[in-house]
């Protein structure tokens, strides 16, 4: 099979790909319920999915149900992303020993894990690419995201169905995987019909992986179901960003009394940045031991929604959760494109789900533009 070509993998054949990618040497990740939640974490095996189970999102709502079919990828994003695995959210940067001389450095034994993500929708594969721009792109790489990032196999995972509150599709990023896959699937089941997965390569790695997997070139009727899910998951979509001018729009309206408006509700809790997957702030924390002969230095994840977070010597430069809103929104949405060239939104939802009183970044950013276009 040529990149870009679609093959047929019956239901059966499919646990063949954990195997092949566990006798490479590769850790299996990807979706699974642990009490209940829905969470990305270390899979064993098919078993391991969430097989049967959807999810249903509304603002500050999320639940898991039962499925009419036995789906292996029949729900949307949780509030897990793939960014702890890739970014670690917690990290020894630097270590150093006292010494009669001083403090002398100590290596870092750092080792970048083999990741095989399984089930990558759409809009986290491009949050990863985001964060390429951010760790990868630019005049200096972070060593830890590079290492993990470049050992890593992606199998992305067409979406079936919408995210009650995404909006990938006005984003560009979905609901299909376009690129920066090793293998994508779409999955099709259907109560008369046989349960397959549409299969395509985007990579030579993907294609070595596929080559050892039982399958068939598609057929076009099997290829029209897998594109009839696909935009099934478009149609479904009940959520829009108008992107066209979306930067200078936010730069024009930065004293604009919807933020008053939204300030009154936002609980500066951080949930939006906790759950997105391309938010990155961190901080940095200095620590001994006991005896003072050991110095280390670790970044940790933190959010821009604190006090502390933009303090500087003699106060922080954003006190209200006005200012903190503001900062995030228009980071996301317009100086992220002066950053990175790109926006550092991808429409996945997860804002809106785990904000506590369901603040809506499509609404805020619509009810700006509907004051200079009534």
């Amino acid at each position: 099979m040529n990149i870009g070509d679609k093959a047929t993998v019956i239901r059966e054949d499919f646990p063949r790909l954990f195997q092949v990618l566990k006798d490479r040497g590769y850790q299996l990740v990807g979706p699974t319920l642990n009490r209940g939640d829905l969470i990305y974490g270390p899979l064993s095996g098919v078993s391991d999915l969430p097989q049967g189970w959807q999810d249903w999102q509304a603002p500050a709502s999320f639940r898991l149900k039962r499925r009419e079919d036995q789906a292996l990828f029949g729900f949307g994003v949780g509030q897990h992303s793939w960014k702890p695995f890739l970014f670690p959210p917690r990290q020894l940067l630097w270590q150093a020993r006292l010494t009669r001389s001083g403090f002398d450095p100590l290596p870092l034994e750092e080792e970048h894990p083999r990741f095989a993500f399984i089930g990558v929708h759409p809009c986290d594969l491009a949050a990863i690419q985001v964060q390429d721009k951010v760790f990868l792109e630019g005049a200096y790489s972070d060593p830890t995201y590079r290492g993990r990032r470049l050992g890593a196999f992606i199998v992305a995972v067409n979406c079936g169905h919408a995210c009650g509150t995404g909006f990938c599709a006005s984003m560009g990023t979905g609901p299909r995987a376009a690129s920066g896959f090793d293998l994508a699937l779409t999955e099709v089941i259907s109560s008369s019909g046989p349960h397959y997965f549409l299969v395509e390569a985007g990579t030579a790695a993907g294609q070595e992986i596929l080559a050892e997997i039982p399958h068939r070139p598609a057929s076009p009727e099997e290829m029209r179901q897998g594109e009839e899910r696909i935009k099934q998951a478009e149609t479904q979509m009940g959520r829009f960003v108008e992107t066209r001018g979306l930067k200078d729009l936010l730069y024009r309206n930065y004293e604009h009394p919807r933020w008053d408006d939204v300030a009154g509700r936002c609980l500066t809790c951080g949930n939006c940045t906790w759950v997105c997957p391309t938010c990155f702030c961190h901080t940095m924390e200095d620590m001994t031991d006991l005896t003072g002969e050991t110095a280390q230095r670790w970044r940790r994840m933190d959010v821009c929604f604190t006090v502390n977070f933009s303090y500087l010597h003699g106060g922080s430069v954003r006190i209200s959760p006005l200012s903190r809103y503001r900062q995030w929104m228009t980071h996301k949405l317009a100086t992220w494109v002066d950053q990175f060239g790109c926006f550092g939104c991808i429409g996945c939802g997860r804002c809106v789900t785990w904000c506590p009183v369901g603040i809506d970044i499509t609404e805020e950013a619509r009810a700006i533009r509907e004051s200079e276009n009534p």
